[in-house]
């Protein structure tokens, strides 16, 4: 997950779907709280690129996301079970069980229609952004950078903490209200406001956490709709001593976004099973040829 595209995954961290089972969050006070703190703008863009340079890496990897959805009256639960990969340069989520059963064939085939109809589209978008010289996401979505998150808001008190062992340095965000937006994704930005985690030797953001202190529409509910207190977390951790991956996401609130989000009670997303693999430039017709590498399957560090 790259910083450009926290963007608009902001919203999707606490409601749409990622996620694994990460160790339990342990904070504790920095081994040297006295070492100088970075500029938290050139902190921040240096985050940035590392985690461009990073999405090189997350595309030869192949991991399993269980999707855990509650209710707010707390009668339905839905779990679906993905298999997360990169075709074509773009990021594809693949149902492979809901509710603990397998896909029949017919709902496969329609998974694989779903699937290769969003890698042409996004690929379509991202060439008509690269046409107009913007820089856009694995999903043909123009990146909202830093610079544009400093221009919704600010970042403000840093201080060193040690997170699960490693040195961090925790970043606050908040959204300036009277901002001036230019599209959906960045009035969500500026109505959030949370904490960042940063690892210190790797630039790479490690736990997320956001919230929305008063309700948030857009066309009347109709677009989008996000209720007062909504909140999520998300957590990182590295796999093989290369790369940060998602590894567990909350969120708690309700919220809706047209046709795609429907969420009202708590979601949780746990990620597992990194692995490498090589896939097929295409889906159809049948499911993506995923070839693991012979190398052992990456886990988490303990």
């Amino acid at each position: 997950m790259s910083f450009p595209r926290l963007a608009s995954a902001i919203l999707a961290a606490s409601l749409s779907l990622m996620g694994s089972t990460a160790p339990a969050q342990t904070f504790s006070p920095s081994g040297d709280p006295d070492r100088p703190l970075p500029d938290i703008q050139a902190l921040m863009h240096e985050v940035q690129e590392h985690e461009r340079a990073a999405e090189a890496i997350q595309k030869d990897y192949l991991y399993r996301e269980v999707a855990r959805e509650q209710r707010g009256d707390g009668k339905k639960t839905e779990t679906n079970e993905y298999d997360v990969f990169w075709i074509n340069g773009v990021e594809v989520q693949k149902l492979t069980r809901k509710d603990g059963k397998d896909l029949t064939p017919d709902e496969q085939r329609k998974q694989n229609e779903r699937l290769d109809k969003e890698v042409a589209k996004a690929k379509e978008r991202k060439a008509k952004a690269d046409a107009k010289g913007q820089q856009t996401d694995s999903q043909g979505h123009e990146e909202i950078t830093v610079s544009r998150f400093l221009e919704l808001g600010s970042f403000t008190h840093p201080r060193r903490l040690q997170l699960n062992g490693r040195e961090t340095i925790a970043v606050d965000y908040a959204g300036d209200p009277k901002a001036k937006t230019r599209n959906r994704t960045e009035e969500v930005i500026r109505d959030l406001s949370g904490t960042l985690w940063i690892d210190d030797q790797d630039r790479a953001i490690t736990r997320l956490e956001g919230r929305f202190a008063r309700p948030f529409k857009i066309g009347g509910g109709l677009l989008m709709s996000i209720k007062k207190d909504t909140n999520f977390s998300m957590e990182q951790i590295k796999i093989n001593n290369e790369v940060w991956f998602p590894s567990k996401i909350e969120g708690h609130g309700g919220a809706r976004v047209m046709l795609f989000v429907n969420f009202d009670g708590s979601i949780l997303v746990t990620n597992s099973n990194y692995r490498k693999f090589k896939a097929t430039s295409t889906i159809l017709p049948g499911a993506a040829t995923v070839h693991e590498s012979p190398e052992e399957p990456a886990v988490a560090p303990r």
